[in-house]
């Protein structure tokens, strides 16, 4: 018998089902997706100003834009990608050849440690320093290979990252010019009180935006400098260390001093010690001390989690989803936060009214 409530669950079923099978449509192209929607909210701002200077003309604002966008942000990114492909080769071919030996690196290290200090490490149980430097160096010998194999297929796959670059072009020109209705047509669609629907969507829209504009360019730009230390520095394969500067940069209480720690180190211990001591003092004044001049910035506190979500979100959001995983991560971890505060205030008896 038909009735009301078989007629909405069955609606229901069809709509999820719908849904489902949209969603595992557009996999092939999540990244582009993604980054259509974060490029979009980042600029927003300067689409809406750009319609109230050219008197409501919402076509040639969102094309300015866009080119704004291109010049700004995905060119220059673009540029970079492409550079460390052949970077990544090269750093791939010389680690083949042996011309870069991590173990040979932290051989000239142990062997330039003072002979108390071994008898020091000697006592304390850790004088075996060449069987775990041995297994530091593998582990960072297979990082390293699996970096340029990544890099290596990015450039492989020139057809996919052509499609998937003008499929982003071509969504976020739209999610510009018709963001606002959208927003509000999700609004509407979404079965929960207006207060809280408001509250979640403001709050993804704001966590995407901090984590682009605030996290993002933060890590970019440590990452930069990072790279350009290590090249005037002479070390090989700069450009490649310098996005791995940049990746650990997102990540607290990390970040990049594990890449230029070791290095600063490593010069030290061999004698190179102008150079050592001016990569350590461009680690500790310049890179480290970007991210407490910046963050504060370009991310409002009040968007701030805590660093060990951060940590957790982050790191698990690229090991599940790649490159995208910067955003994704945290994004995730923000709306799980926020879904969570909307339910305890709703079984609190706030239902009616907005969470803060």
């Amino acid at each position: 018998m038909r009735t009301p409530q078989l007629e909405r669950g069955a609606f229901l079923l069809l709509l999820t089902a719908i849904t489902v099978a949209f969603c595992w449509v557009l996999l092939p192209f999540a990244g582009a997706v993604m980054w259509s929607v974060a490029l979009a909210i980042l600029f927003t701002p300067v689409y809406r100003r750009l319609v109230h200077r050219m008197k409501g003309r919402r076509n040639l604002a969102a094309l300015v834009t866009l080119t704004v966008a291109l010049v700004i942000v995905i060119l220059p990114l673009v540029a970079i990608v492409m550079s460390l492909v052949g970077e990544a080769a090269n750093v791939s071919q010389r680690m083949r050849s042996g011309d870069m030996s991590f173990t040979r690196y932290l051989q000239q290290m142990i062997n330039a440690i003072p002979r108390w200090a071994m008898d020091l490490l000697d006592r304390i149980g850790l004088g075996d320093l060449e069987a775990m430097l041995d297994k530091v160096a593998q582990g960072a010998a297979a990082a390293s290979q699996q970096i340029a194999t990544r890099a290596l297929a990015v450039g492989q796959n020139t057809f996919e990252f052509l499609v998937s670059f003008g499929l982003m072009l071509y969504m976020l020109f739209f999610l510009l010019r018709d963001g606002r209705q959208l927003s509000a047509t999700i609004r509407d669609a979404l079965p929960l009180a207006r207060p809280h629907a408001n509250f979640l969507l403001d709050k993804f829209i704001t966590v995407v935006r901090a984590t682009v504009k605030g996290n993002i360019v933060v890590a970019v730009v440590q990452g930069l400098i990072g790279g350009l230390a290590f090249w005037g520095l002479g070390v090989q394969g700069a450009l490649v260390w310098g996005v791995v500067m940049t990746i650990l940069s997102l990540l607290p209480a990390v970040g990049a001093a594990l890449i230029w720690g070791p290095v600063a180190v490593y010069f030290l211990a061999t004698g190179s010690v102008w150079q050592g001591v001016t990569l350590t003092l461009i680690g500790v004044f310049v890179i480290s001390l970007i991210d407490n001049v910046l963050r504060p910035v370009l991310v409002g506190k009040d968007t701030q989690m805590p660093d060990y979500i951060v940590l957790m979100s982050t790191v698990g959001g690229l090991a599940l989803f790649g490159i995208n995983g910067f955003v994704i991560g945290p994004v995730i971890a923000a709306m799980f936060m926020a879904a969570w505060h909307v339910f305890a205030a709703t079984e609190a008896g706030r239902s009616d009214t907005p969470p803060v």
